[in-house]
């Protein structure tokens, strides 16, 4: 009997379905950053609805480091839209989503801590984000960085109410894509398995 061979395929690139779901997301984003940011509003602190969809984005399809970068350049370039300081967002994006994109390949044994994990990286990402913005900011726009003190918990409750979202959503819209949260490797233990039986037949 032949020795049959299993072979591991690498995913390579992106499929069109993951630029796709970068899209909407972003699109989701920058809509609801639009309508519902100005009427969510917790004391001065409100979700940052771009930040949070591009960090759902890379934990959904978990890119490679590079595209991630992508992503949040693409993210930079949508905040250009909405009133601020132009330009500081490319690179305040840029760095949260290598962040974000460095943070999802953190191992997790079980369900539950994925979604803890998708929680817990999206309000470091966005605590990086809002915090290099906040220092460029006050380098090249304000000139007294004892205020930079008064952006600190509103950078920590933004962050707080992303990771809130992201964390809700991400069973849901992994199970809509039909996605597995926690991979295992009974499927293939079995196959292996199989083959060591038909090689001693």
């Amino acid at each position: 009997m032949e020795k049959r061979v299993l072979n591991k395929t690498e995913k390579k690139g992106i499929s069109l379905q993951d630029l796709l779901l970068t899209a909407v997301l972003l699109a989701a984003g920058a809509v609801l950053k639009f309508f519902a940011g100005t009427f969510i509003n917790f004391f001065g602190m409100k979700p940052n609805f771009i930040i949070a969809m591009y960090c759902m984005a890379i934990v959904l399809i978990q890119p490679k480091i590079y595209y991630s970068l992508i992503i949040g350049l693409l993210a930079g370039a949508i905040c250009q839209f909405f009133p601020g300081t132009p330009y500081l967002n490319f690179a305040s994006e840029a760095a949260g989503a290598l962040v974000m994109g460095a943070l999802i390949f953190i191992p997790a044994k079980n369900k539950g801590m994925k979604i803890a994990l998708s929680a817990i990286t999206t309000f470091i990402s966005t605590v990086i984000s809002g915090g290099l913005y906040t220092v460029l900011l006050f380098v090249f726009i304000k000139s007294d960085p004892s205020a930079m003190a008064a952006y600190v918990p509103i950078v920590l409750g933004t962050a707080t109410l992303n990771a809130i979202i992201v964390g809700a959503l991400y069973a849901p819209l992994m199970k809509a894509l039909k996605k597995e949260i926690v991979t295992t490797d009974k499927a293939e233990n079995a196959d292996t398995e199989k083959t060591d039986e038909e090689k001693t037949e």
